[in-house]
């Protein structure tokens, strides 16, 4: 196994699911500002998502292109975590889903700017100051609606309570990892989930919410193991690709 490769390829596929999950909002916003502001977080995500894959099929040396990993791999084949891939919901339920993996998004790269490899240094920096954003953007909404109406409260309580199961996966480690901090590609993640727990528990204090009790644990995504959602995402995101080969803007 590559492990540089199998690294590179999960954080592009987390960008790229959650950039398309994003997209699907355009046209649909709950108001015009937010419609405009998730289709750019959604831009965003592509191009990091693009930047990781782009640097992925040049280590993998097959002559793999960042839109051939994009658009002709099957659904076993990606990497991306489970939370991505969840539908969006209604706007209480897609915030919610993007803060929990904004607040995480953000240590990660705050690490992964130390790397001593200098490509995914360089990656991780432009992504952070993104990221920074797309942090803020979602903390104030999840503060708005949990502090909001009656309604608001319990709608967005209730995405917590659904999408909790999938935050363990954030912090899923393998040989992989292991491997890489050992190379020194990676710094050490520990202290990342606690680190991310007490981040979030502070918004979610300041926003009226609870921390779900629950124990449930979804994993896989990191092994190709994904939810039914990942196989409908894939079938609108590659038909152009496999429809009419090669083709190109």
């Amino acid at each position: 196994m590559n492990a540089l490769f199998e690294y590179l390829v999960r954080l592009g596929d987390d960008s790229l699911i959650i950039g398309h999950r994003l997209s699907e909002w355009c046209g649909h916003g709950p108001i015009l500002e937010e419609d405009i502001a998730m289709t750019n977080l959604s831009l965003d995500f592509i191009g990091q998502a693009t930047s990781f894959l782009k640097y992925a099929g040049e280590v993998e040396g097959k002559g793999r292109t960042e839109d051939d990993l994009a658009y002709l791999r099957f659904d076993r084949d990606y990497r991306n975590l489970l939370l991505v891939e969840q539908p969006n919901g209604d706007f209480g339920m897609t915030i919610v889903r993007q803060f929990l993996f904004d607040a995480y998004r953000k240590l990660l790269f705050e690490r992964l700017i130390h790397s001593k490899d200098e490509t995914i240094a360089a990656i991780a920096a432009k992504s952070l100051k993104e990221t920074k954003y797309h942090l803020k953007h979602s903390s104030e909404w999840v503060i708005r609606l949990g502090d909001g109406t009656e309604e608001s409260h319990q709608r967005v309580q209730d995405s917590l309570d659904t999408l909790w199961r999938y935050t363990s996966e954030l912090f899923y480690a393998d040989e992989v990892d292991e491997k890489l901090v050992k190379d020194g590609v990676i710094p050490s993640m520990e202290g990342l989930e606690s680190a991310w727990k007490a981040s979030v528990n502070e918004v979610l204090a300041e926003a009226t919410l609870k921390v779900p009790d629950n124990n449930w644990k979804h994993e896989g995504g990191r092994k190709g193991m994904h939810s039914e959602h990942l196989g409908y995402i894939l079938a609108e995101l590659q038909y152009m690709q496999r429809a009419y080969p090669g083709l190109e803007w």
